[in-house]
């Protein structure tokens, strides 16, 4: 999992099309029970570090693409 902070996005829309798990959306877009994820996006961008280079994806990644409740695996 990765998040924006929604204070250094300038809502260009570029990154939305290079997400390979189609999870990134405008704030505009998102449904109500999505909603939640703005502040999730808020509190753990301040806390986990800026990713600003291309990496690989983890090895697990397509496993999780479509996994439902993945909320609850969550670790803060």
């Amino acid at each position: 999992m990765l998040v924006i902070d929604p204070d250094e996005c300038i809502d260009c829309t570029l990154c939305e099309p290079e997400c390979p798990a189609e999870a990134i959306k405008s704030e505009d877009d998102l449904s109500d029970t999505e909603q939640s994820l703005l502040e999730l996006n808020a509190e753990l961008s301040r806390e986990w570090p800026m990713i600003n280079e291309m990496k690989e994806p983890p090895e697990d990644a397509d496993e999780w693409k479509d996994k439902p409740d993945k909320m609850r695996y969550l670790e803060r």
